[in-house]
């Protein structure tokens, strides 16, 4: 039997109409014979195509209330009979079934009723149930029957219907078979994840894949599946790579905890933050964060919290940098930036990020909670003798939002509004802290009256210790080592304030 069938009926049953009209003047134009149900069929007959309602095949009217119109053996029957099957075929004469060589569907809106913020009555109704049925149905028997799952998949149809001058391969149908399960699946776990209070199910599915020029190294192969548009409009400069993308997210996490205050930029190079300043204007807060390592800015990614105008884009201008990100920028800023050709402007939309973190270990997923903890000043527990002052009890929480987003082992070390050096993802705190102190050092930075932040506490005093020394005043650090006080009576003993957080930090 030939592999290439002609359609000669068909069964539209879809919610949405964009881009339908093409599709049923070509099957009319073929002669194929067309039923419908509801508003489809209603759309049918007032383009003046004939149709069939799927009540003259049933016997039966649409009933409670629409919820049911296609749940019925003579459409299914129509749908999943094998053509080379002497029984089937015995079976659609004896009870008259019209055979259903091709199934266009467009489920019910599940997420956009979800997302539109509609009552559970609403969301409920737009669980589909017939158009579901029909999609299994179809792709299940590709070798008889075409799907058209969504209307996605209408103008791709339309292309094959008119270059097969109606007739379909049964490598096109069982292409179109994979896209409605896809369809099916995807809708299905939309739905579950709805209902879902188990917190140890996991389902995801996304139909937004990207294929990315490589992965984190050019031997690798890259996607990125997610809604990028909806975050971000991009204004200009090359295609984002797998660590582009990993390093737009970290920007976005770290200016996150900086959102309500003054003007803040951050520089970031491989996840962690080598440049940030908070100041009265955009410009001072870019050249304060630049100076915390101007060397490692280079090739950086660059954020704002806030509009970027004229004269802060002249000073990024002078700076090779793979992305700017920020809410905001004025015409001309925009111009300069894009004197770059392959500089990537970003602008920056307010869109919830998830509330789970997830990544693959071992032979399955490790999923957690969104670290959303951010230390405050009405957290802190007071420990030594010595108070920090209001300037430095500033410092101490700018450092902290610094630390949480910032690979541990890691100390982060800040001054008046401005992030000094951070010791990143080392295996000794100690080493975090003799690294961090060495940058300072190096680009000529005063640690008289700088503080210190650690994601995890201390289990020496070793690391007040080092800091006193550099000329460290306070500290801020979780607590909850066995050996705190030994940390608590060395800082009582050298006047350094240190405060309690009581939450760690670490980000693997």
């Amino acid at each position: 039997m030939t592999t290439t069938k002609p359609i000669q009926s068909a069964l539209i049953s879809v919610f949405s109409k964009d881009g339908l009209e093409p599709i049923v003047r070509k099957l009319h134009e073929l002669n194929v014979t067309i039923y419908s149900t509801g508003g489809t069929e209603e759309f049918i007959k007032n383009l003046g195509i004939p149709v069939v309602p799927v009540e003259e095949v049933t016997d039966y009217p649409s009933i409670l209330g629409g919820r049911v119109k296609t749940l019925h053996p003579k459409i299914f029957g129509g749908i999943l009979n094998r053509q080379d099957n002497a029984s089937d075929v015995a079976q659609m004469e004896e009870y008259q079934i019209p055979q259903l060589d091709l199934v266009i569907v467009d489920l019910y809106p599940f997420e956009k009723t979800v997302a539109s913020g509609a009552s559970e009555a609403d969301i409920i109704e737009k669980i589909d149930i017939g158009g579901i049925s029909l999609i299994r149905a179809a792709a299940k028997n590709f070798k008889d029957t075409v799907i058209v799952p969504s209307v996605n998949e209408y103008s791709l149809f339309l292309e094959m219907l008119t270059s097969g001058n109606g007739s379909t391969t049964l490598a096109q149908r069982k292409f179109l078979a994979s896209r409605a399960f896809h369809t099916s699946s995807h809708y299905d776990t939309a739905i579950f994840n709805y209902f879902n209070e188990e917190e140890t199910i996991f389902k995801v599915s996304s139909d937004q894949g990207q294929v990315l020029r490589y992965g984190e190294n050019p031997h690798q192969k890259g996607f990125f599946f997610g809604d990028f548009e909806a975050m971000f409009t991009k204004l200009h400069g090359k295609e984002l790579s797998y660590n582009n993308l990993l390093d737009v997210d970290a920007a976005v996490n770290l200016i996150l905890e900086f959102k309500y205050n003054e003007p803040t930029f951050a520089i970031l190079k491989h996840n962690n933050a080598c440049g940030l300043a908070t100041r009265s204007t955009m410009k001072a807060a870019y050249l304060d964060a630049l100076a915390g390592d101007p060397t490692s800015a280079f090739g950086g990614v660059l954020i704002a919290n806030g509009r970027i105008d004229l004269a802060t884009a002249q000073e990024i201008n002078q700076l090779f940098c793979e992305v700017v990100i920020a809410p905001a920028y004025d015409a001309e800023a925009i111009a300069v930036l894009q004197e770059k050709k392959n500089r990537i402007i970003l602008v920056q939309h307010e869109v919830a990020l998830p509330n789970q973190n997830v990544r693959t270990c071992l032979n399955g997923l490790l999923i957690q909670d969104r670290n959303n903890s951010t230390d405050t000043k009405a957290g802190l527990t007071y420990v030594t003798t010595s108070k920090p002052t209001d300037q430095e009890i500033d410092d101490l929480l700018f450092a902290s939002k610094i630390c949480k987003n910032t690979k541990s082992n890691t100390i982060v070390l800040a001054k008046n509004g401005q992030l000094i050096a951070s010791g990143t993802g080392q295996t000794s705190r100690v080493d975090a802290l003799r690294q961090a102190i060495e940058k300072a050092n190096s680009f000529g930075f005063d640690l008289k009256g700088a503080v210190m932040a650690s994601d995890a506490f201390f289990p020496f005093p070793d690391c007040v210790e080092i800091a006193n020394h550099a000329g460290i005043t306070a500290v801020i650090q979780p607590g909850g080592s066995i050996k705190d006080e030994l940390s608590i009576n060395y800082c009582n003993e050298n006047n350094v304030a240190m405060v309690f957080t009581g939450t760690r930090h670490f980000k693997h």
